[in-house]
């Protein structure tokens, strides 16, 4: 795309984003890209529970987008932001949320994407002794999905082999009485959600050549849904997703559009049907 061919886009990230992030610029934007020295992220949160984030998703990727650009000088940054919970339509399963924005100040441009998985490692566990310990660390994937181990004040990150694994227990075990061990979210140590991250940042470069049919400004894209799918048994409207709705980031056309591949919801899914 023109508009960005040629122009360096900095990376927000400490964490080996720019793995996933990085290729994906070149070959949909044609830009380069820069992965800041010393550019600390972890000042908007961490995973471990260090420093608490202060902000939504959304709010903590702009911010780390303005930051990476008052940093480094550059008029593009692109950032994620990645969230862990119980997925909002399968109950008891844990999912992972990543939000990807793209920032660009010269042309008062702001767009971002999602993407939502339950291939998710995400949990954590006190743990009494070695043998808990290694069925926990099997459960988790690792070693190839790094581990945290915490005990009073004390945050050991980044742990990927099983002789530190066990050595770091049994130090902790033995000093303190509750010793708590979790999987380390930090992409660089969680290929799992290093892929989720790969796949909203895909989305995000699909929009951003997807121009305005109005004004031609990119990111053009789904701005909101309109839920009521009816029921195949009963015709009831559903929280199945009716209309999507098509807008744009610059001016205010927008569109519906109905998949026309989904025009009933399953019954099982149907709060008359299945209450």
């Amino acid at each position: 795309m023109d508009l960005f061919k040629g122009r360096v886009v900095t990376i927000a990230t400490k964490h080996k984003k720019e793995r996933v992030i990085g290729p994906l610029l070149n070959r949909y934007l044609k830009t380069e890209y820069v992965v800041p020295h010393n550019f600390d992220t972890d000042i908007f949160g961490t995973f471990s529970g260090k420093v608490e984030r202060q902000h939504s998703s959304l709010d903590t990727a702009r911010n780390k987008c303005l930051e990476a650009i008052r940093f480094t000088g550059c008029e593009i940054a692109i950032a994620s932001e990645g969230s862990f919970g119980i997925h909002s339509s399968l109950p008891f399963v844990t999912s992972n949320e990543e939000l990807v924005m793209f920032m660009d100040i010269k042309n008062g441009l702001e767009v971002y994407e999602s993407e939502i998985s339950t291939s998710t490692n995400h949990a954590f566990s006190v743990i009494r002794n070695i043998s808990n310990l290694e069925e926990f660390a099997k459960r988790v994937m690792f070693p190839s999905h790094g581990v945290i181990i915490k005990a009073g004040q004390e945050i050991i990150k980044g742990i990927n082999d099983w002789t530190k694994l066990k050595s770091t227990f049994q130090r902790l075990n033995s000093e303190y009485e509750i010793v708590e061990v979790s999987t380390d979210m930090r992409a660089n140590y969680n290929p799992s959600r290093m892929e989720v991250i790969g796949k909203a940042a895909d989305k995000l470069m699909l929009r951003l050549t997807n121009l305005c049919p109005e004004c031609r400004s990119p990111g053009f894209g789904i701005i909101g849904i309109e839920k009521g799918l009816p029921c195949l048994q009963c015709n009831m409207p559903t929280t199945g997703i009716k209309t999507q709705i098509y807008g744009c980031v610059n001016c205010d056309y927008k569109h519906e559009k109905v998949d026309e591949r989904y025009k009933y919801e399953d019954p099982q899914y149907c709060s008359y049907c299945n209450p």
